[in-house]
């Protein structure tokens, strides 16, 4: 005969393994954004003012300040004061750069599934936006 652990202790389980999971899902949501990646792609390349990200990414100049100040936030971008501007770059450049072609490597592997994904694909960011 075997026992059943009562329903408290299976759900303090699961709490116990997901709460270590927190600082990686809020990795994850740092990088779910296509402006974050896009601002990412362009400071992998070196440092970049405010100024020239708008430019490159035809944004106003809140939205980036904002993004920025999430991946900030996040550890994933520092900032240098250069007169009256802030240089942005990469703090880890070659993880994340690892981090996202092993994401395009993923994604060649579904082929793209999860944007066909009702909760997390093309659709429901057209859901979100246009609200």
């Amino acid at each position: 005969m075997t026992m059943k652990a009562p329903d408290s202790v299976v759900a303090d389980a699961c709490l116990v393994e997901t709460a270590g999971l927190s600082p990686a899902a809020s990795l994850f949501h740092s990088l779910s954004d296509p402006t974050r990646l896009a601002i990412l792609r362009h400071l992998s390349l070196g440092e970049h003012r405010v100024v020239e990200l708008t430019g490159h990414l035809g944004l106003a100049q809140s939205t980036v300040s904002k993004h920025l100040a999430c991946l900030r936030d996040c550890g994933l971008v520092d900032s240098r004061p250069q007169g009256r501007a802030s240089m942005f770059s990469l703090t880890s450049r070659d993880e994340l750069l690892d981090l996202l072609a092993a994401a395009e490597r993923l994604l060649a592997l579904t082929g793209d599934a999860v944007d066909l994904c009702p909760t997390y694909g093309a659709d429901s960011r057209e859901e979100v936006t246009s609200r």
